[in-house]
């Protein structure tokens, strides 16, 4: 199917099973329904929270299982599933005996589209998807264009391709879950930016988590963009099946080669749409113009304007749509100066790949650190960011991992093991942190881990760091 074509699936009287209430089982089962499906919807919990979305959709005749997501519902014809629910799962195992398909979010986006629809520039990777895809429509509307950043974040995409006024452009964030359960996605343009383990209680394997990753290139019509630096990315666009003249397009943090875009004395330049890409490179931004400037950051930059570029945006929207860009909270965010210290919230550096990202981009520095490790070893995250480290704060569930990592790679480097789960022990970590700091140092929260075990999300976790920050600055003053 061409990146263009728009499916046409007549919903009447079809009976569709939606797995999963909530941020994309609500508005799906809604949609369907508006189009004259037969939708139940089956949910494994039964909580308050589920019993009010259940009232809501069974108001408008929609049926609603709750404390039941395994059992396939008689005459199910397709299931729409939230992205997280694992394939392994008996509901899909019964579809699959049924010969029923399973669509997720996405796919049900994707057939959803209209006459004319917006073509998608899609981004994924272990880290930096969010920041690149905000990243990315900042640049579309400095463009001019009408475009919204959709997926895993901002506008829902069901809204998106089903709003009145039609955008020109979708800037669209997908995970893993989300590419295993889309079949049929053919993006104008994907980019992969980074593939590291993760999720792989999920996926089963790392071969089946990349494998999910790179679907993201499938029947792509212009540019699979792909990262210079990590050749696992590289070879999912060789295996991808792609439209005649898509092109794959590179993104380094080094000197650009033809069909790449690079850096040179601190300036992004493009070597890929040019018109003579062998002898030729277009200016397209100053690295002071991406905040914050750090390494990985610079490699979120490079890989949306690859797409922006691949769209046709012209270099001045590039330049002017990076320096409108503000990153969300909790990523490498400056939270205050404190007797000559620097405070960096990084609490969505979740996992190892995002932590050293985080950590190469500071020296020297006092690194809070644990949570939830989701089966993550610590090794060569301490190995590469040893000699950056002037001593660590260890806190939540799995520290002693990271404790003991730290003990065989970076003996010298002071560790306060911190053994308190309540509400002040964030306030701890930063005192300890101020105590082995020095002035031009950097107290960098960068967990590698999960905040479950402590704090609702890594939003809170951040924000616990932020106000403990807040008030031994007060106290400085």
């Amino acid at each position: 199917m061409g990146s263009q074509e728009v499916s046409n699936v007549d919903w009447q009287g079809k009976h569709v099973t939606v797995a999963g209430l909530g941020v994309s089982g609500v508005p799906a089962a809604r949609a369907l329904h508006e189009r004259g499906a037969l939708v139940t919807v089956v949910n494994d919990g039964d909580d308050e929270r589920s019993r009010a979305q259940a009232a809501e959709l069974e108001a408008l005749g929609i049926t609603v299982r709750l404390g039941d997501g395994a059992t396939l519902p008689e005459s199910t014809e397709l299931i729409v599933t939230a992205p997280g629910w694992k394939p392994d799962k008996p509901l899909f195992l019964a579809a699959a005996e049924a010969d029923v398909p399973v669509w997720g979010d996405v796919e049900l986006a994707w057939r959803l589209r209209g006459p004319g629809a917006a073509p998608w520039l899609a981004v994924t990777g272990t880290n930096g998807k969010t920041t690149t895809v905000r990243m990315l429509a900042s640049i579309l509307e400095a463009a001019g264009l009408r475009t919204a950043a959709v997926g895993n974040i901002g506008v829902s995409l069901l809204d998106a391709v089903l709003d009145d006024e039609a955008y020109d452009v979708l800037a669209v964030e997908l995970s893993s879950y989300q590419l295993h359960w889309a079949p049929s996605l053919r993006a104008h343009s994907g980019a992969v930016l980074n593939l590291a383990p993760d999720h792989l209680d999920w996926h089963g394997s790392m071969a089946g988590y990349a494998a999910d990753k790179g679907r993201i290139y499938e029947g792509n019509s212009v540019a699979c963009v792909y990262n210079a630096q990590d050749g696992a990315t590289e070879d999912l666009v060789r295996e991808a099946d792609v439209e005649e003249g898509c092109r794959a397009i590179g993104f380094t943090l080094g000197t650009p080669g033809p069909s790449q875009l690079g850096v040179v004395d601190g300036i992004l330049v493009d070597r890929a749409f040019v018109a003579n890409r062998q002898k030729q490179a277009q200016e397209l931004a100053e690295v002071g113009d991406i905040n914050p400037p750090a390494p990985h950051n610079i490699a979120n930059a490079l890989a949306a304007a690859a797409l922006a570029r691949a769209f046709g945006v012209q270099p001045a929207a590039v330049r002017d749509g990076l320096r409108a860009f503000r990153p969300d909270a909790h990523r490498i965010e400056h939270v205050a100066d404190v007797a000559g210290v620097t405070y960096v919230d990084d609490s969505k550096a979740t996992n190892t790949h995002a932590a050293e990202a985080s950590l190469a981009a500071y020296e020297p520095i006092v690194w809070i650190a644990g949570g939830l490790a989701k089966g993550a070893t610590f090794d060569e995250l301490v190995t590469g960011a040893a000699k950056r480290l002037r001593g660590a704060v260890l806190m939540g569930a799995d520290r002693a991992l990271i404790r003991e990592a730290l003990a065989r790679h970076a003996p010298e480097v002071p560790v306060v093991d911190l053994d308190r789960t309540d509400t002040g022990a964030m306030s701890a970590a930063v005192r300890e942190a101020a105590l082995l700091a020095r002035p031009g140092d950097t107290v960098l929260l960068a967990p590698a881990c999960a905040s479950m075990d402590m704090f609702v999300n890594y939003n809170k976790r951040g924000e616990a760091f932020a106000d403990a920050v807040r008030e031994l600055a007060d106290e400085s003053a």
